[in-house]
């Protein structure tokens, strides 16, 4: 393939929050442009004014810019083909259908909702296919007047060929498709406005797209878009038509399709939980694709030297949640603790942050955040790790606490506090105050600890118990063993 010569696009709806399966789909399509020194094409699909918006427009641009899939032609940053939002390119899908129409590729249809219905019903009763059966494929001047004499307002269709429609699919090998299954299908509407399957291939077309990477669900419009393009061809709009790869379904709970209305389908909720854009994508180019073998974490530089469309497997990918956090917990271990700390700011100030903004105090995070980075698995972990810190009083995690406060917790926790203050306020000798004080109740310092842990931190799980409490300090450590106490007192 020629340096350069690969021209791929991106083309979403402005419908709604962005998805994982169309991330992945903006992700294979950049990965295959820059890995061919090609060209990646941002265009807005943007034809349905009932369900478009713009403010989902704006959540797609800032999507792209915070992933960092950055595009060559498009919103913002324009090209030669431009306008690339379809709501301003209406004149260009005008232009196309007339000339359809004029050569005989297209023609208008004046069926009803309601014959196209009965016909329909009528052919699978007698086992026929039930797609659009041609009624006004040939229309006379007498038939074609006495249709608009009624009032009826046509769709335009195009005519698909009368033969098989063949094509080498770049991830699923040579693909055939009887005429009876691909019938002649609709291109605008009756009030003049283009539908999909015009507006996509037409632009195609005129930006000079080489390869169209996209969902499996679309693979049953290609052969009508194949035959289109040839048409296309013909009238000198297209210059050729461009390879198709249909990437595999992204599947959900229940080896079902993930769909939009799944929780865990928005890439909202990863950004919110703390995901790396580097950890999700890594994790998301694994859904049908594979660096090697051996390895699953790697960068996107790494993705890009490797991606061949080739490799992409044509089965469909199960989303696996824990796996895409695993992964991501492996970036987050990967960035330099600068870093960590920068990226952990949006989750140590409000609204996430339940501490009030003047107490929090970056030279104690920064204490502690290389042990943090080796324990979150998102960035939103960090909060609940670190909040003792910051917060007045400890807040009791109910659970946490029955399970810690058990035996003669009270008698125990006396104990480690006397240790404690006496010791010297340093990570070890701390640890050797409470185990010192765990030998005296006949406990190892596993169960020793665990009282002291709840009574400052508020949970059984955590940071580095001795280093936490080096960097709480003495006064305020003492003072929640003492209240803890209280507490067990029943004061």
């Amino acid at each position: 393939m020629a340096n350069g010569s690969v021209r791929v696009r991106f083309c979403p709806s402005p419908t709604g929050n962005p998805h994982v399966g169309l991330v992945r789909t903006a992700l294979f399509n950049w990965a295959f442009a820059r890995h061919n020194g090609g060209t990646m094409v941002f265009r807005i699909e943007d034809t349905d004014a009932a369900r478009d918006s713009e403010e989902s427009y704006g959540q797609l641009l800032d999507a792209m810019r915070w992933l960092g899939l950055d595009w060559d032609e498009g919103p913002e940053i324009g090209g030669p083909h431009a306008p690339y939002r379809q709501s301003q390119r209406m004149d260009v899908y005008r232009d196309v259908a007339e000339r359809l129409l004029s050569g005989g590729y297209a023609y208008r249809c004046y069926c009803t909702t309601e014959e196209l219905d009965r016909r329909r019903e009528a052919a699978r009763a007698a086992g026929r296919p039930s797609g659009y059966d041609g009624h006004c494929r040939d229309l006379s001047a007498e038939q074609v007047a006495a249709y608009e004499a009624e009032g009826r307002a046509p769709i335009v269709r195009f005519r698909m060929p009368d033969e098989p429609v063949t094509f080498t699919d770049l991830v699923r090998g040579e693909l055939t498709f009887s005429p009876e299954n691909v019938p002649d299908y609709g291109i605008v509407r009756a009030n003049g406005a283009p539908l999909y399957t015009l507006v996509n291939p037409v632009d195609d077309a005129l930006m000079e797209i080489t390869h169209v990477l996209r969902g499996e669900d679309l693979l049953s419009s290609t052969p009508r878009q194949i035959a289109l393009y040839r048409a296309l061809m013909e009238l000198g709009v297209a210059k050729g038509v461009p390879a198709f790869g249909h990437l595999p379904y992204v599947m959900g709970e229940g080896n079902k399709k993930l769909s939009k209305r799944d929780p865990q389908a928005s890439l909202n909720l990863y950004r919110e939980r703390g995901f790396l854009p580097e950890g999700l994508l890594n994790y998301l180019s694994l859904l049908g694709w594979s660096f090697s073998a051996d390895q699953d974490i790697f960068s996107l530089d790494e993705m890009v030297a490797a991606f061949e469309i080739s490799a992409v497997n044509a089965n469909p990918a199960r989303f696996d949640l824990k796996k895409a956090e695993a992964i991501n917990a492996d970036h987050i271990r990967q960035l330099d603790v600068k870093a960590f700390t920068e990226a952990c700011g949006p989750w140590l100030t409000a609204p996430h942050a339940p501490w009030a903004p003047e107490r929090f105090d970056r030279a104690a995070f920064e204490a502690l955040a290389p042990l943090a980075q080796t324990r979150v698995t998102v960035l939103s972990d960090i909060t609940a790790n670190v909040d003792f810190l910051f917060l007045d009083e400890p807040v009791w995690d109910e659970a946490s606490w029955n399970k810690a406060m058990k035996g003669d917790p009270a008698a125990l926790l006396t104990t480690v506090r006397g240790r404690l203050a006496d010791a010297e306020w340093r990570a070890e000798p701390l640890k050797d105050a409470v185990l010192a004080a765990g030998e005296e109740h006949g406990l190892k310092l596993g169960k020793a600890q665990a009282p002291l842990r709840v009574a400052v931190t508020g949970r059984t799980v955590g940071l580095p118990l001795f280093e936490s409490l080096e960097v709480l300090g003495r006064e305020r450590t003492l003072a929640r063993v003492d209240a803890a106490l209280a507490k067990l007192a029943g004061a």
